[in-house]
């Protein structure tokens, strides 16, 4: 099971049955530190982030210090230490989508959802991010939702897009 679909159904897992997947994970790359990031993705496919105690068990189950794991995991923006939502949405602020509106974007985005860049709705239902840039420049302003591609975005179809989530 060294490769773990993106379509996980881990949260269908007790805290036990995690932890006991990730061992057998670990164990599969032979605890070898060089794999350290590999495993680290599939800890966060399986608990949807990575929260201290499962660094803690990384490094205990791999024989490293807790800060090496840590330090792995601060490093990359790709690891999150705190819950994600279920959608992710990412505005582009890179300089076609800023001069086009992106800023207005984002404050529509932050009043409806009630949170702020890097933050989880309360209902894990939200992520906020921003980009520098989608590459759909022409196609100004975007935002992305779970990696579909929303083009020439104004602050009046925020409420409709999010509607449909």
């Amino acid at each position: 099971m060294s490769q773990l679909d993106h379509e996980c159904k881990c949260h269908n897992l007790n805290e036990e049955e995690k932890y006991a997947l990730l061992t057998r994970i670990i164990n599969e790359y032979e605890k070898n530190e060089s794999n350290l990031i590999q495993i680290l993705h599939m800890a966060q496919t399986i608990f949807g982030f990575l929260p201290y105690e499962t660094q803690k068990f990384i490094a205990e189950q791999m024989d490293l210090p807790v800060s090496k794991v840590s330090g792995v995991v601060t490093f990359y923006s790709f690891f999150s230490t705190e819950p994600k939502g279920q959608y992710t949405i990412k505005v582009c602020l890179g300089t076609a989508c800023y001069v086009r509106g992106g800023k207005k974007i984002l404050e529509k985005l932050k009043e409806n959802l009630g949170i702020d860049v890097g933050e989880t709705t309360k209902d894990l239902k939200f992520s906020l991010e921003v980009m520098r840039c989608l590459g759909a420049c022409g196609l100004s302003p975007v935002i992305s939702i779970n990696g579909k591609i929303y083009k020439r975005v104004n602050a009046n179809k925020i409420q409709q897009i999010l509607k449909t989530y």
